[in-house]
């Protein structure tokens, strides 16, 4: 007998029906208060040798359906190792088609990051010489939001590094590359991360949004508020993920930040700046570059050809991000993004894009940070 589950952690979905394996019909849940759906994650069981057929009816509302276009879906056993399975945009809906091996089999729209190993990865952290693991306050579901402190050394005066993830809770991959992020900076027998913290405090947020996360949303907080917009005028009451993170900036002073994404179309890792700010400069422009061009070589996934339009002199939305931070402090602000989907330049034709590139372009910032220092 065919079950279909998604009452966990991230889960997401909805059953139109399930009485024929060749035919199971399935909705996205929209986010809390929000019109915003594309996340999906679910459990299919008591399918073991049948060839499965499932439809999301609902994918041409999506946030982003231009996105589905050479997309496919990611499928596991053991929620450990993720492998795409084929699909199909037709007619406006989403198709995928699978004969699993097992009884049961999780599907997702990217593997998942559960708000349990978030739990395991900053209690491992925080054991390390010099991090302190700060509870900057509760969201509105009342979960920590967690923040990771790796103190420099000496009393002189260091640089400010921020780096944050998951404001949108649906782009996991921006916490599987965190992950790979907090891994290289709590080895103290790295010479590269020695050398930064000689220089320099790491204050890292592995997932901005842990309320979203766990509700399975793509875009919001459990509010319905996308963290991404509220950087100009947060409050407690609507967006305290990010009232909370400005107050720890503006006491602690930002000398670089870095956002971490994902992108539903583009099949590119790539880098967006602030440029449409009022205070862009030419000085600016060319740190920035300098910085995406350092990326690429120190990451082959890592691309600077593709990537958003750049915004003109003056229209920046200051409510997102990094264009506030870069102007609040005056400094080198970006948005990382990664793809839902497979890079162009560098395919894996198993899993796509990965849990396991993510880390490694995690590991890879740690040196691109330090080979363009001089510019923060």
């Amino acid at each position: 007998m065919i079950q279909i589950s998604s009452n966990f952690d991230s889960g997401n979905v909805e059953v139109i029906s399930a009485d024929n394996p060749l035919d199971i019909r399935l909705n996205i849940r929209k986010d809390n208060n929000s019109e915003f759906y594309q996340w999906f994650h679910f459990r299919l069981s008591g399918i073991r040798g049948q060839a499965c057929s499932m439809v999301i009816e609902n994918a041409k509302g999506a946030a982003y359906a231009d996105g589905w276009e050479g997309y496919e879906v990611v499928a596991s056993y053991d929620r450990q190792h993720w492998f795409r399975v084929d699909t199909d945009y037709q007619q406006q809906k989403l198709q995928f088609e699978l004969t699993p091996e097992y009884d049961t089999v999780w599907f997702a729209y990217f593997a998942p990051f559960s708000h349990e190993r978030h739990q395991n990865m900053v209690a491992e952290v925080q054991g390390a010489k010099r991090v302190n693991l700060i509870n900057l306050g509760s969201t509105l579901d009342g979960r920590d939001l967690d923040l990771l402190h790796f103190v420099g050394d000496g009393d002189g005066q260091r640089k400010k590094i921020w780096c944050i993830a998951r404001q949108h809770p649906g782009e996991s991959m921006a916490e599987w590359w965190m992950e790979g992020f907090l891994a290289r900076l709590v080895d103290e027998t790295d010479p590269v991360v020695r050398e930064i913290f000689k220089q320099a405090d790491i204050y890292a947020i592995p997932n901005m949004n842990p309320d979203g996360s766990v509700r399975g949303h793509l875009r919001t907080n459990a509010n319905g508020a996308n963290l991404n917009r509220e950087w100009k005028n947060p409050t407690m009451q609507r967006s305290p993920e990010v009232f909370l993170t400005r107050e720890k900036m503006r006491a602690t002073g930002v000398d670089f930040c870095l956002d971490v994404h994902g992108d539903e179309a583009l099949p590119y890792n790539f880098i967006a700046g602030a440029e449409g700010i009022p205070s862009w400069s030419d000085q600016r422009a060319k740190q920035l570059n300098s910085f995406k061009e350092t990326y690429a070589q120190i990451s082959p996934d890592f691309q600077t050809k593709i990537g958003y339009p750049v915004s003109p002199a003056g229209t920046a939305n200051l409510s997102m991000c990094t264009n506030w931070v870069a102007e609040e402090f005056n400094c080198l602000s970006m948005t990382l993004e990664m793809p839902f989907k497979d890079t162009v330049e560098s395919p894996d034709e198993e899993q796509g894009w990965s849990p396991e590139r993510c880390r490694h372009l995690g590991s890879a910032m740690v040196d691109t940070i330090w080979a363009r220092f001089q510019d923060f």
